[in-house]
């Protein structure tokens, strides 16, 4: 990272969705890793990732364990943990442990059900006899990864496995590696309090292919959600339509907008607290005060030098950090948009704009007085979000992720099937479809009032 002597400003053109005109005034005062640079990386652990996918497939359990010990070095009797192996977990913990844990939960779960509430059956009779609807259906087995092997993301137990309790999921398998040797006894009282049917002790790709895969000693599961490193997101990535997933999420990436209205310090801390998440965690400061923006890089500086967690933290700075200043709100909403970041965190004298005018982010965290580390562990928002710009097409996880939304249909009577058969009868034969439109036909025959119906015909429409 070169901070002593910075390049010059590099001048970016960025375009305004829905605008015209490009804005030409842009500046770079540090930029990432190239879009290259990070593509070789991503072809390196898809080969990767697509080997171990394969052995684990024909070699079951037996793989499962060669890649647990080459990867954790962990190597348990079972992978799975029973009754008295979690009691023992949780009574590790100390009172106040366990009181932050529930307390947590109760934010995530209250918040979780009132997004349930939200979704309603449907039924309405949209024609005289015709009636159609449909219900909100909860997969019938979900497994859920909780990442734990730098840090023991004890909250994405919440997020992950209360989230599809209260959305109804019967089976809910949850997993963890191993942290120093041994389950981590607030992983396991997390998910365990959250309501996990079984809880794993496995790590990596190892265990979201044992858990969508099926072994014979893991029932396989419709459904793979939750965080996961590189390695983790391209295994739901190459198994996904074999199993649903939540979303595509890699790496955390965090983006704080800021004007002079808050400090250096401020967010140097907010950016670095997203960098620790690992070496490939991206985070960028947006901002229009080049003031702000010098000031923060050095205090960046200042604080890796202190930093407990720096030796991550200060990789990811180097290779994924940038800082972009612009001239005016404008291009900040733009700029924000096309990033579409994972996390967006807007300090600025009115962050209701951001919330207004942008449409692609994870989750937005609305002045200082919130930060992602809020959403991360405690405040009831889900922190499975997405990234790599994939924030374009879709939300986060939540309740929603868990139900399929499955429509039915009833008609109620022989002048309905009739008339609704002449017209779908027609339009069949628009598309060329003679068995559909006898589908249709034999309706208007069995239950209209016309003498005759022709086959393989279009129905002909009265005068």
């Amino acid at each position: 990272m070169r901070m002593q002597n910075q390049p010059r400003p590099h001048r970016a053109r960025v375009r305004q969705q829905g605008r015209e005109g490009v804005f030409d005034v842009i500046r770079h005062l540090k930029r990432g890793k190239d879009q290259q640079g990070r593509a070789d990386d991503d072809a390196q652990v898809r080969a990767t990732v697509e080997g171990i996918l394969k052995d684990i497939e024909q070699r079951g359990d037996e793989a499962v364990r060669e890649y647990s010990q080459r990867f954790d070095r962990w190597d348990p009797e079972r992978f799975t943990l029973d009754r008295g192996q979690i009691e023992t977990a949780i009574a590790r913990l100390s009172p106040r442990e366990i009181e932050d844990i529930r307390f947590a939960q109760a934010q995530i779960r209250g918040f979780a059900q009132i997004q349930r509430d939200s979704m309603k059956d449907v039924e309405v009779e949209t024609l005289p006899g015709v009636v159609l609807g449909h219900r909100h259906i909860p997969v019938n087995a979900v497994g859920c990864y909780v990442p734990g092997g730098k840090y023991p993301l004890i909250a994405s137990a919440h997020m992950s496995v209360l989230t599809a309790k209260v959305a109804g999921v019967p089976r809910v398998v949850a997993t963890a590696p191993p942290y120093q040797g041994e389950p981590h006894p607030a992983i396991v009282a997390a998910m365990h309090f959250a309501g996990a049917d079984e809880i794993l002790v496995l790590g990596g790709v190892q265990a979201v292919a044992a858990m969508a895969l099926g072994t014979p000693s893991v029932a396989p599961v419709d459904m793979l959600v939750g965080p996961g490193n590189m390695f983790v997101a391209e295994a739901k990535r190459q198994l996904y339509g074999r199993v649903g997933i939540d979303l595509f999420a890699g790496p955390t990436e965090t983006l704080v907008i800021a004007d002079d209205s808050v400090d250096a310090e401020m967010c140097a801390v907010d950016l670095l607290g997203q960098a620790e998440h690992g070496p490939t965690s991206p985070a960028v400061l947006l901002t229009d005060s080049e003031a702000l923006a010098r000031a923060t890089m050095a205090e960046v500086e200042r604080q890796l030098a202190i930093l407990p967690t720096a030796a991550i933290a200060a990789q990811a700075w180097a290779t994924y950090g940038e800082v972009i200043v612009c001239d005016t709100v404008d291009e900040m909403v733009a700029t924000a948009d096309e990033l579409a970041f994972e996390h967006v965190q807007v300090m600025t004298r009115d962050p209701d704009v951001f919330l207004r005018r942008m449409t692609n982010y994870g989750a937005l965290f609305l002045g200082p007085r919130t930060n992602v580390s809020f959403g991360d562990k405690v405040i009831g928002t889900n922190h499975t979000l997405p990234t790599n710009r994939n924030a374009r097409y879709t939300g986060g996880l939540w309740v929603g992720k868990f139900l399929k939304t499955c429509t039915y249909q009833r008609v109620l009577s022989d002048a309905a099937s009739a008339h609704i058969g002449e017209v779908c009868s027609r339009l069949c034969h628009m598309e060329n479809f003679a068995g559909h439109g006898e589908q249709a036909n034999l309706r208007v025959r069995r239950y209209g009032t016309r003498e005759t119906v022709p086959w393989y015909e279009p129905v002909p429409a009265l005068a």
